[in-house]
C-alpha cells in the first residue's frame, strides 16, 4: 500500500477501527454468538488485500467497517462506562504482537509470502471457505502464536472448544495483525493515540456518517 496518502487522522481511524472490528468479531465468536457477516468477510478479506491502494480498500470501503467503527467510538469516548476492558486488552495485545513482529523480518516475510500465495489461490474462493479459514488459522498458529505474549481468548468453553472456532478466532486475530499493521504504516502510535483522540473520536463519527449515507447503518 502507497502510504503516502495514508499518514491522516482518517486513514488511522480505519486502521484502529479495523483492529477494534477483529477484537470484537473474535469475542462474539468465543461466546458463540452470531456476527455480522459483512464485518466478517471485510476483516477476513483484509489479510489478503495486499494490492491495495488506501486504507480504505483494504476494507473494501467504509461500510463493511460499521462494527468497529461503532466499538471505537465507544472506546474512544468521554465515558468511560461505555469502554470494554476485554476489547481494549485484545488491541493492546495485538499492537504489541504486530511491534514485535514488525521487528522480526524474517518471520514477516514468512507470512507475508504464505498470504499472497493464499491471495492468488483463493481469488474465487468464498473468504469462509472452512479450508480457506483452516490455512489461515494455521499460518496463524506457526507464526504470530510463538511471539509472546499469547492472547487468550475468554468464551464459552464449550464453543472454544470447536476446530470450526478455533480456526475463525485465529483467522480473526490474524485480521487484528493486519489492522495493526496499518495503523503502524498509517504514523499510528501510543503518542498519537493518547493525544490525538479527540481527532480520532472525531473522524470516527464523520466515517460512521458516511457510511449511513451509504445505507449501511
Amino acid at each position: 500500500m502507497n502510504t503516502g496518502d495514508n499518514r491522516t487522522t482518517r486513514a488511522r481511524t480505519i486502521a484502529l477501527a479495523g483492529l477494534f472490528q477483529a477484537a470484537t468479531l473474535v469475542r462474539q465468536t468465543g461466546l458463540g454468538k452470531v456476527r455480522d457477516e459483512v464485518a466478517t468477510r471485510a476483516s477476513i478479506g483484509s489479510i489478503l488485500k495486499t494490492d491495495a491502494t488506501s486504507v480504505e480498500d483494504v476494507y473494501g470501503g467504509i461500510a463493511p467497517l460499521r462494527t468497529g467503527l461503532e466499538t471505537l467510538s465507544s472506546q474512544l469516548g468521554s465515558d468511560s462506562g461505555l469502554r470494554d476492558m476485554e476489547l481494549t486488552g485484545y488491541a493492546i495485545t495485538l499492537l504489541h504482537l504486530e511491534r514485535k513482529l514488525s521487528r522480526d523480518k524474517p518471520l514477516l516475510e514468512r507470512i507475508t509470502s504464505a498470504i499472497r500465495q493464499l491471495a492468488m489461490q483463493s481469488q474465487d474462493t468464498d473468504l469462509r471457505d472452512p479450508e480457506l479459514i483452516a490455512e489461515l488459522a494455521e499460518l496463524y498458529s506457526q507464526t504470530i502464536s510463538t511471539l509472546t505474549p499469547r492472547i487468550m481468548v475468554h468464551g464459552d468453553p464449550g464453543v472454544l472448544s470447536g476446530t470450526a472456532t478455533r480456526n475463525m478466532i485465529r483467522t480473526l486475530l490474524l485480521a487484528g495483525i493486519r489492522a495493526a499493521v496499518l495503523w503502524r504504516q498509517c504514523g499510528g502510535n501510543r503518542l498519537r493515540l493518547i493525544f490525538g483522540r479527540r481527532g480520532m473520536l472525531e473522524s470516527c463519527a464523520g466515517l460512521l456518517r458516511e457510511a449511513r449515507l451509504h445505507g449501511v447503518l
